[in-house]
């Protein structure tokens, strides 16, 4: 691999990076909803059906963006990921109330697509030139996607509370802003040309060989593999700690005690530890390999629940801060673990199309999510739900062992 070769590759990890940080915000639905409920009356089930739907359709432009990215290129792919985004922003910012279901057009089907597509096509572009790092890449391109809650999030915050702006001149400058971004990243990334030699992966002391032998899995034999369940369910099982709690952590800080200015840091607290904990398992899982990375995971998200349920039960608010700390961290690790996991397990020719169908893990815990928030407007108290998470974390923890081969 030559100088220039290996000086553009990080170049496109830092473009990637920052495009992910701007399409992240579709994480940053807790702060995006305010004004809508505030101005409509739109209730708190209503909106957390929207974030469970945009979920649904970033997960089907994930599969969408594999296809496209193969058909029509990268740079195409990524011009119509932008237009979708702005758009769904564009007609969210002119909702007039009359009726949630084009807030369910706009936000969850139009703007979760677009991102979803943007999504894929920059992971599977980017990770394409770090063979010999698929932890560090992922882990770095889903801090930026994750940090974007705290960073991106907080700054739309500002802007729609400012009177000379308001939220529908923050959500029409906000799509602006992220059309730009995927269309510059569009004209910018590109797939390492046929026969570039990249470096290979270097075995590291400290890290767990697996006692396989690795090549390129087609979609179809990937699901055809009973391990791949056993793996998707696993990291399901994983993300709806974080899935769940990213969608009432203030009204959870605010639960236990904390003053609401406290409970509106804590969720920027939640994003940085998301983003720390993206990289983290990235360098951890180059470092250590999959299996290892993958239980200290599954531990990480016993520890979130266990710690958030007893800061309900006694009514803790350091321990609340612990909680959702550990909790940010663990959800961070989830794509990440995704990313890697996939690329170690089923190889790098049908990635993008693999990594699409491991990314539906989301829409799982997003429903499971919506399950926990209903437990807990029908019990009225976090207990059941962190329960519940508790007892699936656990359950994860048993399929994790029996991740071996492909």
């Amino acid at each position: 691999m030559n100088q220039k070769s290996l000086t553009v590759r990080w170049l496109y990890l830092a473009a990637g990076v920052i495009a992910l940080l701007f399409a992240g915000i579709i994480y940053g639905w807790s702060i995006l909803k305010a004004p809508l409920a505030a101005d409509f009356g739109w209730t708190a089930d209503q909106l957390a059906l929207n974030f469970t739907l945009t979920m649904c359709f970033f997960c089907l432009g994930g599969m969408a963006g594999g296809v496209l990215a193969k058909r029509i290129g990268v740079r195409l792919s990524l011009i119509l990921a932008g237009v979708l985004s702005c758009l769904g922003f564009f007609l969210t910012a002119r909702l007039d109330g009359g009726s949630v279901v084009m807030l369910y057009v706009s936000y969850g089907l139009l703007a979760g697509l677009g991102i979803g597509i943007a999504y894929n096509v920059i992971i599977s572009t980017v990770n394409a030139w770090f063979p010999d790092k698929k932890g560090t890449c992922s882990g770095a391109l889903m801090m930026g996607f994750g940090a974007s809650a705290l960073v991106v999030g907080n700054t739309v915050s500002a802007l729609m509370e400012h009177p000379a702006v308001g939220w529908r001149a923050a959500f029409t400058g906000l799509g602006v802003v992220l059309g730009v971004i995927l269309l510059a990243a569009g004209l910018l990334l590109r797939l390492p040309p046929a026969g570039l030699e990249l470096p290979k992966p270097e075995r590291k002391a400290g890290a767990a060989s697996e006692d396989f032998e690795a090549r390129d899995y087609t979609p179809g034999e990937m699901v055809r593999r009973f391990t791949f369940w056993r793996a998707f369910v696993c990291i399901v099982f994983l993300a709806a700690v974080g899935n769940t709690v990213i969608s009432f952590a203030r009204d959870l800080s605010i639960s236990v005690g904390a003053e609401a200015g406290l409970a509106t840091t804590l969720v920027g607290v939640l994003s940085v530890c998301n983003g720390l904990g993206r990289i983290a398992t990235g360098a951890i899982f180059d470092r250590l390999g999959r299996r290892k990375t993958m239980l200290l995971a599954n531990v990480v998200a016993i520890a979130a629940a266990g710690v958030t349920l007893l800061s309900v039960l006694i009514g803790s608010v350091p321990l609340c801060v612990a909680g959702l700390c550990v909790t940010g961290f663990s959800y961070g690790s989830c794509p990440t673990i995704s990313s890697a996991f996939v690329s170690a397990f089923y190889g790098s020719k049908h990635f993008p199309m693999n990594f699409s169908i491991m990314n539906f893990n989301l829409m799982g815990a997003s429903l499971l999510a919506t399950v926990s928030s209903m437990l807990l407007t029908s019990a009225g108290s976090y207990v059941a739900p962190f329960a519940l998470l508790l007892v699936l974390s656990a359950v994860a923890l048993v399929l994790n062992f029996s991740v071996k081969k492909p």
